[in-house]
């Protein structure tokens, strides 16, 4: 015989009403009543039916999530962190890839929006006109872009690049170079406003390299026009191209941080790993999967928000440098 909802309550002692809110809506239950819900349907093998829940509350307890790139290692800390919330709010996520395709996003909406009761969009790239038309399709979140229209979170890049760009000057780089992006990232562009702020206001020089796609080929493309500089140290848009940039300067003869020094962004686990580790920023990226699941399901801005009057509420969460072995005192004769 299957297990039923009335089973559940029967054996964490509550009535039905508790027990359905504990999957619908968990954030009206009190925490220890939750948990006897939850703890009881773990042990009878319970599972909510999630079609009938959606006939009779109008949701679907499934929560979508868009990717530029799901090979990239900045966003399974991000979803992971989705996920955990998802799951305390009785709810799934379903995950799906852009393919670092901008024009591909807004499709990809409209075939989930009848499947979901919202849409996370990481590091969305499409314009306000079409992430108008999106949010028209169903309640919709920002990672990593900001929107007037829209909720959303981000990394702060302060105080994380003020404090790697303040440590390459205490090491003596006077000439820096910044590796960018995709053109059309607004987060590159926000970064390239604080390098030139922080290094006029210390006396430093600045070079911006170019733009350039946020892989691993971009990392590498990138080696031969930072040689064709004379910085003595770089900043990298993403921990993966500033990996890839470090592998292809050993190829060419340069050492790392001998040569040119390097600091990434995102602090992903394998910049740890690496010899010499990646000096990089590291970005809260699973506080913003957890912030970004209770902005679509109306838990509150939380922690970290600034809404302005009237306007859907924003999350800044904040970055912290994190030194190691890539950036290390310039040579002598910079």
């Amino acid at each position: 015989m299957a297990v039923t909802l009335r089973d559940v309550a029967a054996r964490a002692e509550v009535s039905i009403a508790t027990a359905s809110r504990a999957f619908q809506r968990p954030e009206l239950v009190a925490t220890a009543s939750r948990e006897r819900v939850l703890a009881a349907a773990e042990e009878l093998g319970y599972r909510p039916n999630r079609s009938a829940r959606a006939l009779i509350t109008g949701h679907a307890g499934v929560f979508g999530v868009i990717v530029p790139d799901l090979e990239n290692p900045f966003f399974p800390a991000v979803l992971k962190g989705a996920q955990a919330r998802a799951h305390q709010r009785g709810a799934q996520l379903l995950i799906t890839d852009a393919g670092e395709a901008p024009e591909g996003e807004l499709p990809l909406v409209r075939t989930l929006a009848g499947q979901v009761d919202g849409i996370v969009l990481c590091s969305s790239r499409m314009d306000e006109e079409s992430l108008a038309e999106a949010a028209g399709l169903t309640p919709l979140s920002l990672v990593n872009r900001v929107s007037a229209a829209l909720p959303g979170v981000v990394a702060d890049p302060d105080p994380g690049i003020p404090a790697a760009v303040q440590h390459l000057r205490r090491t003596g780089h006077r000439r820096l170079g910044y590796v960018g992006g995709p053109a059309v990232s607004r987060s590159d562009a926000a970064r390239r406003e604080i390098i030139a702020r922080i290094c006029g206001a210390s006396g430093m020089e600045w070079e911006d390299i170019g733009s350039f796609p946020p892989t691993v080929e971009g990392g590498r493309s990138a080696a031969e026009a930072v040689l064709l500089t004379e910085v003595s140290a770089v900043l990298v848009y993403n921990d993966v191209m500033a990996l890839a940039l470090m592998e292809r300067l050993r190829g060419l003869g340069v050492e790392v941080p001998g040569g040119i020094s390097v600091v990434g962004w995102d602090d992903i686990p394998f910049s740890a790993l690496v010899t010499p580790g990646l000096s990089t920023v590291r970005v809260p990226r699973y506080d913003m999967g957890v912030a970004a699941i209770d902005l679509l399901d109306g838990g509150g801005a939380g922690p970290g928000a600034s809404p302005a009057a009237g306007a859907p509420p924003r999350i800044s969460l904040p970055t912290r440098f994190v030194p190691r072995g890539s950036a290390a005192r310039a040579a002598a004769s910079q």
